[in-house]
């Protein structure tokens, strides 16, 4: 029996741009992005320290100060009411300081490079993610490539159709940015 690796190997350089990548937050994890969960549980940590608490369960926590369930979406909407306010709370998870440049941290990865090296010789052309971070276009850009990025429903309605793009991305829970 053929190991499946190389049935997948076989199939995506026989049938070139025909299949999709589903990408999660591990590709970006190995390279000191936190995961969305990661993030949450960081700002309830600096909740809880402005509060004067250091809980060891910061869902429990959570759940019995504010009465309700820990929530991305919902507590970057209340401690960031802004557009500006978002990005400068999240930018210092996403993008590098310069030691953690030095350190080769939030930077593209091999795996980020990999996935541009298919897409630039044309073995990929669609891409979703979960991912907030910009690895991934950074990395494309690097090989040549400008991605179409779908990343709410704005760009998906004003986006090239699919067949006609070289490359999009579609960020399935936006960008940080």
């Amino acid at each position: 029996m053929i190991d499946p690796l190389l049935n997948l190997a076989f199939s995506v350089y026989s049938s070139k741009g025909v299949y999709a990548l589903l990408l999660g937050s591990g590709v970006s994890r190995s390279a000191g992005i936190p995961t969305g969960w990661e993030v949450t549980q960081d700002l309830i940590r600096k909740i809880a320290h402005l509060e004067g608490e250091s809980p060891s369960d910061l869902d429990t926590w959570y759940r019995e100060k504010y009465e309700s369930d820990p929530d991305y979406s919902h507590l970057l909407g209340e401690l960031a009411v802004t557009p500006t306010e978002r990005l400068k709370l999240l930018q210092a998870y996403f993008e590098p300081t310069e030691i953690e440049r030095r350190e080769g941290l939030k930077l593209p990865t091999a795996a980020h490079r990999a996935i541009a090296d298919l897409a630039a010789k044309g073995y990929i052309r669609i891409i979703v993610t979960t991912n907030f971070d910009r690895l991934l276009e950074q990395a494309m850009v690097d090989v040549g490539i400008q991605p179409s990025v779908i990343s709410n429903a704005d760009a998906a309605v004003g986006a090239m159709p699919l067949a006609h793009s070289r490359c999009t991305l579609i960020k399935v829970n936006g960008d940080y940015l």
